[in-house]
C-alpha cells in the first residue's frame, strides 16, 4: 500500500537545524572540535528559585490532573509584570497561556484567518513565521527588510498593494523587534506609525516580544502594547523561554486584542486540556521573582557580542554589533558572494566553527549567516583563533 502525505508537507524542508546538526556529527567524528553558534538554545540555567518550584509541585500528584485553565495567580503575576515591566494594563480576558510562541505562532492563524486570507511575513524572517499561516490555508506575502532601512518595513509600500480597499487587502501581519535573525530593534516611533496604520488598513499585527529582555547598549526592551492603541490592533507573544532560560517547559503567554484572544482560546480548548501544573507553577515563580539574574543574563549577552562581533571585524570581517536578541548576523565575505551554506560548510570543515546561513530565513538573508551567542567569552574567541590560524578570511 502506498500511503499519502498531505501537500502542504512538499513545502517543508528538513529542518536546517537538523542538517547543521548532522553535519556536525561527521565533523566531530573526524576528532575536530566544533565551535556550534547555530540553535539558539540558551547555555544559561533557570534560577533557582524556578527549579524549586517545579520540583516542589512536581513532587504533588494532585499536580498531575489536567490543568484545564491557567492558574489564578499566574494570570495576575503577568498582569504584574507587565504593569511594572512595560507600564500596560491588562485584564484576564486578554491573557491566555500557550506552549511557547512557536507553537502559539503556529496556530494563531487558525483562530483569524479564513483559507485564502493574506498575511505579511518578514523576509528574513524566523521560519514560523510563514509556516503557521500556511497551516490555516492563507497566502503568504513578504515585505522587505533591508539594511538601507534599518530592517524596518516600509509600510507605505506595503499599503499601496495590501492595504484596505485592495484587491490583495492582507488581514494579518506578523513584527518582531528586537527580531531574529537581523538582531535589530526599533525606535518608538515605528510603532507610533504601525498602529494607525493597521487600524486604517485592518491588518490585525501579531507581534511576537520573545527578546525585549535581551537588548543592548542602554536600548530598553518594550512591548507593543505599550503604544496608545495598540489593543485595538494588535497581540502579542510574550515567552519564559529566553528571559529565564524556561525554554524546554515550552511556556509563554498571548496577550493583548480581547476578541482575538478569546477566540484563540477557544481553539485551543478543543485540542488541548491546558498546561502542566507543574509547569505553571515555575512559570509564577520566574514572574514573581527577582529580576537580577535577568538583567545579568543581558549583560553577559551583551559580552558575548562584543567579543563575536567586535573579534570578526579585528580579523578582516566587519561585523555590525547586534542591538538586541541573542544572535549576530552579518554579510559573509564578499568573496563568497551570495553563497552562504557554501560558506558556512567551508567555515565549518575549515575551522570547527557553525553558524546558521542566512538563506535559512528567507530570500533577502541569502549572501548572510547567524550566530548564535551560546557560548561563554573564552570559547568564542578559541572560535576566532581557530579562524584566524585558518587563513579562510585572508
Amino acid at each position: 500500500m502506498q500511503i499519502h502525505t498531505a501537500r502542504r508537507m512538499e513545502d517543508y524542508e528538513e529542518g536546517i537545524f537538523q542538517v547543521l546538526n548532522e553535519r556536525k556529527n561527521q565533523v566531530e567524528a573526524q576528532g575536530k572540535r566544533v565551535y556550534n553558534f547555530t540553535v539558539g538554545t540558551p547555555d544559561f540555567q533557570p534560577a533557582g528559585h524556578i527549579i524549586d518550584a517545579v520540583v516542589e509541585a512536581a513532587g504533588k500528584p494532585e499536580n498531575y490532573k489536567y490543568s484545564l485553565a491557567d492558574l489564578p495567580e499566574l494570570t495576575q503575576a503577568l498582569i504584574d509584570r507587565y504593569r511594572v515591566r512595560y507600564q500596560v494594563e491588562l485584564s484576564p480576558e486578554e491573557i491566555m497561556s500557550v506552549y511557547g510562541s512557536q507553537e502559539g505562532i503556529t496556530h494563531i492563524g487558525l483562530s483569524v484567518l479564513d483559507p485564502g486570507d493574506i498575511v505579511l511575513v518578514p523576509d528574513p524572517g524566523y521560519p514560523i513565521f510563514a509556516i503557521g499561516p500556511t497551516l490555516a490555508e492563507a497566502r503568504l506575502a513578504t515585505y522587505e527588510l533591508r539594511a538601507k532601512n534599518g530592517y524596518l518595513p516600509d509600510l507605505e509600500a506595503i499599503a499601496a498593494v495590501y492595504g484596505k480597499g485592495k484587491a490583495q487587502h492582507a488581514r494579518m501581519m506578523i513584527v518582531s523587534y528586537p527580531l531574529n535573525p537581523v538582531c535589530k530593534a526599533a525606535p518608538d516611533s515605528f510603532y507610533e506609525q504601525l498602529i494607525p496604520w493597521a487600524e486604517e488598513n485592518e491588518i490585525l499585527i501579531v507581534h511576537d516580544n520573545a527578546y525585549s529582555d535581551i537588548i543592548y547598549d542602554g536600548r530598553v526592551g518594550k512591548s507593543i502594547l505599550s503604544f496608545p492603541g495598540a489593543k485595538e490592533v494588535a497581540v502579542e507573544f510574550y515567552s519564559l523561554s529566553k528571559s529565564f532560560n524556561y525554554t524546554g517547559a515550552r511556556m509563554g503567554f498571548l496577550v493583548g486584542n480581547r476578541t482575538v484572544v478569546q477566540s484563540f482560546k477557544k481553539l485551543r480548548s478543543q485540542i488541548d486540556y491546558g498546561t502542566f501544573l507543574p509547569v505553571q507553577y515555575g512559570a509564577l515563580a520566574a514572574l514573581t521573582g527577582p529580576d537580577d539574574g535577568v538583567r545579568e543574563q543581558c549583560r553577559e549577552y551583551q559580552r558575548r557580542r562584543d567579543a563575536l562581533c567586535g573579534g570578526f571585524t579585528e580579523l578582516g570581517w566587519p561585523f555590525e554589533p547586534s542591538e538586541g536578541t541573542m544572535f549576530a548576523w552579518s554579510r559573509i565575505p564578499e568573496r563568497y558572494g551570495e553563497e552562504d551554506v557554501r560558506f558556512v560548510t567551508e567555515l565549518l570543515e575549515e575551522t570547527g566553527v557553525l553558524c546558521t546561513p542566512g538563506s535559512s530565513f528567507g530570500n533577502l538573508g541569502r549572501g548572510h549567516v547567524r550566530f548564535a551567542l551560546v557560548l561563554p567569552v573564552e570559547r568564542i574567541r578559541e572560535a576566532l583563533e581557530a579562524v584566524r590560524q585558518s587563513g579562510i578570511l585572508s
